[in-house]
């Protein structure tokens, strides 16, 4: 299989202003001509891995995020907005888009910006609470890395071991000796609708007794941040600038969650036990006392500088298809961003299997391949009698990374994928026999003598 090339102009030309460089002294500083330098920043050549190498060596940046930093986060995205029924009678192609990207990336760009804005608009007045899509926009800027957080997290872990072997306790009396709060642990009958309470008269940390060892720690954990990094959080809150008093409560949960997972998986040891184990995500929840989830999360956070880990992407959804969770980190992945699935990836099949990690090589119509897995979890606090939720983890890496994943072993990562799309809506593949619905903007084709795999025959490229 050819190697798929890396068109990044857009990014090249921003390092290139950002450091305040002409093209003829970049060109001088990575040892090609101006006029070679010109062709990749319109995308007319692909940047090669010698290329990338001196790249990396000149200026301090992640290679790996530079298909990322696309207008509009590429002609795949573009394809997307433009698969809108407001398009619909402009039959736009492919080549078109790509042709855009190439010629104008600042108007793409602006285009995504405003038709992005106008569809939160269009959500907030028809009522939707777009609190959570501030919330996710602002955890995107960031790309689910907050280095201060993961600094001082790590910091108190390592005090907190040389005091126990055991998290939990070392947190719990951490809680006692300095902050003046206990913690207790109340039958499901006293606390029937909560898992965790800070009564603030008793000076106590309440949880439930249906929280399983992780989700206790975690719990603690959370409660030693709003005591121990409020000054940080408050400045990431502060920062963050919205006007949302429910997004920036959701974002103060967050970055509380993340520190208690830093608290529990501090980044260096942690790092180091996923290139030790080949990221085996079971043999990490083992190590670390966590649970799958709380694995898969961390595993889209790990960005630090000079010790970054695998590019992740991990999603949350249920039955029917809802997303209630969904992490980026550097993967600049679209099957995460997308607001539409394909039936035909693994993730919708793990809920016929329950606890059981499935695997899955997928391809995507830009071409881009990815490593998945799926499995379901089940929060905590269920009971007999009453109803137990169950949500599949998606988690997920660029399929050229992969191959030093230890559940990737025994699979050929450049062999037959699976081909899906990112939702029957926005996805062009002819004679998809699992199509539901015809793609936006595309001309149907009825014909009464003959019917192909799929019901829905439509106007190719």
């Amino acid at each position: 299989m050819a190697e798929q090339k890396l068109f990044a102009g857009h990014a090249i030309r921003r390092l290139r202003r950002g450091g305040g460089l002409t093209q003829a002294a970049m060109a001088e500083m990575l040892d090609i001509s101006a006029s070679y330098l010109n062709l990749i920043e319109r995308n007319q050549r692909p940047l090669s891995a010698t290329l990338l190498l001196r790249l990396a060596e000149q200026f301090d940046f992640d290679p790996r995020t530079l298909s990322g930093d696309e207008p509009g986060g590429g002609a795949a995205a573009l394809r997307r907005r433009l698969a809108d029924p407001i398009f619909a009678d402009l039959e736009i192609d492919r080549a078109e888009v790509d042709e855009w990207l190439a010629a104008a990336p600042a108007t793409a760009e602006a285009f995504a910006r405003a038709f992005d804005r106008l569809r939160a608009g269009e959500a907030a007045d028809a009522g939707e609470a777009d609190s959570i899509a501030l919330v996710r926009g602002e955890i995107a800027r960031w790309r689910n890395h907050f280095p201060d957080l993961d600094a001082q997290a790590e910091s108190i872990a390592d005090e907190l071991r040389l005091g126990a072997g055991d998290l939990y306790g070392a947190i719990a009396e951490r809680l006692r000796t300095r902050h003046q709060l206990s913690i207790r642990i109340l039958p499901v009958d006293v606390m029937p609708d909560r898992l965790r309470r800070l009564d603030l008269h008793a000076r106590q940390l309440q949880l439930s007794e249906m929280l399983d060892p992780a989700s206790r720690t975690f719990a603690a954990g959370f409660q030693l941040a709003q005591n121990e990094a409020r000054a940080e959080i408050d400045a990431l809150v502060r920062g963050a600038g919205f006007t949302d008093r429910v997004a920036e409560r959701l974002y103060r949960r967050h970055l509380l969650s993340y520190f208690a997972a830093a608290l529990m998986m501090p980044y260096a040891r942690f790092l180091r036990a996923c290139e030790a184990t080949g990221y085996d995500v079971e043999l990490l929840q083992r190590r670390f006392g966590a649970g799958f989830e709380q694995v898969a999360h961390r595993l889209t956070t790990l960005q630090r500088v000079g010790a970054r880990g695998l590019p992740f992407f991990m999603i949350r959804i249920d039955r029917a298809g809802q997303v209630s969770k969904r992490h980026e980190g550097a993967s600049a992945a679209p099957i995460v961003e997308s607001d539409g699935r394909c039936p035909l990836w693994v993730l919708h099949a793990a809920f016929d299997r329950p606890g059981r990690l499935m695997r899955q090589l997928v391809a995507l119509e830009d071409e881009t391949r990815w490593f998945t897995l799926a499995r379901t979890v089940q929060p905590q606090g269920g009971r007999y009698g009453g109803v137990t939720a169950e949500f599949a983890i998606g988690l997920g890496v660029s399929a050229s990374l992969a191959s030093t994943l230890a559940v990737a072993r025994g699979i050929d990562l450049g062999g037959e994928a699976t081909p899906i799309g990112l939702g029957c809506r926005v996805c062009t593949r002819q004679d998809c026999p699992q199509r539901s619905a015809p793609p936006a903007g595309r001309a149907m084709l009825v014909n009464e003598r003959e019917r192909g795999l799929s019901p829905f025959s439509f106007a190719g490229d």
